[in-house]
């Protein structure tokens, strides 16, 4: 693994636990075991521009697992799926790591770039999943509202699991938009 996926992942992992703000660089270097030079000759932006290359490299790992869990089945068997990922995630973490796309997304005032790519992730899976929707029998305008519903809805769970230290958010959040979309779907 190279000094740049070392730094990366370790972005990724501290965004989860931390946020933007409790990510230093110190932190980054001790967690990646590489040098303050790695830093800058990979990313001469600094900080800024690793948070931004992290939150990217994050919506795309996330990216995958929506991917892998819509061809396991049904909408509803993909949705159980990826609800039961983060359960996965959540439990693994004791409770400690959330998603790092949010993290990114809340850490506009330090890095306006993450926060930026935060946005596109977060469009690209309501794309994603509005396509899904369609494909369902949705109508266009239903399935972007329903596909923004269900990131909204996924992303406020997590949090709701973190501070409860449970995943019955997640549990409640999936039966409603079960339903939710069944209305919707033709």
């Amino acid at each position: 693994m190279t000094a740049r996926e070392r730094l990366i992942g370790s972005a990724i992992e501290l965004l989860r636990r931390n946020g933007v703000a409790g990510t230093g660089l110190a932190a980054l270097l001790e967690h990646s075991g590489t040098a303050r030079r790695s830093v800058y000759l990979n990313f001469p932006g600094g900080k800024s521009e690793l948070i931004t290359e992290a939150t990217r490299t994050a919506g795309r790992l996330i990216d995958s697992t929506l991917i892998g869990t819509a061809q396991v089945g049904d909408r509803r068997e993909s949705l159980a799926a990826f609800v039961e990922s983060w359960k996965e995630t959540l439990r693994s973490s004791d409770y400690t790591a959330g998603c790092p796309i949010v993290a990114a997304a809340l850490g506009r005032t330090e890095s306006p770039s993450a926060a930026d790519a935060a946005g596109e992730v977060f469009a690209e899976w309501q794309t994603m999943i509005a396509g899904r929707l369609r494909a369902e029998g949705a109508e266009n305008d239903e399935a972007e509202s329903l596909a923004t519903t269900v990131v909204a809805a996924v992303e406020g769970a997590v949090i709701l699991c973190l501070a409860a230290r449970s995943t019955d958010p997640l549990d409640r959040t999936v039966q409603m938009l079960d339903r939710l979309i069944a209305h919707h779907i033709r």
